[in-house]
């Protein structure tokens, strides 16, 4: 039960900041790039948290990095104000590469999807059913 506490109390703090980092880009941020916070994660000791993000268009997380860590103290500030948290986190941000591959997957699956008719979550099984096989080994002749 005690565990499950622990997750509740985890899962409540990072909806949470993910929630009023997003708010702070949508009122603060440029909006080309859009930013999209898409995961926070946290240290054990909920004294860090990292930010995620992706952005739109494309090649553009390096401008969105640079605006997120010179707003680092203001965004800190803004969690202060907009939340009621005991200990107000240290905030780092980086671009979630995960969310561009899976997009990029999704990409390439629809591409194949068109040319081969075949359903988009078809091409992902193939993907990832190629992905796991280990490549032949050519046998040695004595």
């Amino acid at each position: 039960m005690i565990k499950q506490l622990n997750y509740d109390k985890h899962d409540r703090a990072t909806s949470l900041i993910r929630e009023v980092v997003a708010t702070y880009i949508r009122n603060e941020a440029n909006t080309n790039p859009l930013i999209t916070v898409t995961s926070v994660s946290v240290s054990p000791d909920y004294r860090k948290y990292t930010v995620f993000f992706t952005t739109i268009p494309d090649g553009r997380e390096d401008d969105a990095l640079i605006f997120l860590k010179r707003s680092a103290s203001d965004i800190r500030s803004y969690v202060k104000k907009h939340t009621k948290l005991k200990i107000i986190p240290h905030l780092e941000f980086a671009v979630d590469y995960g969310e561009r591959h899976r997009q990029h997957i999704d990409e390439i699956a629809a591409d194949i999807d068109e040319q081969e008719g075949v359903t988009q979550e078809e091409v992902i099984e193939r993907l990832l059913d190629a992905g796991s096989k280990k490549p032949d080994t050519e046998e040695k002749d004595n």
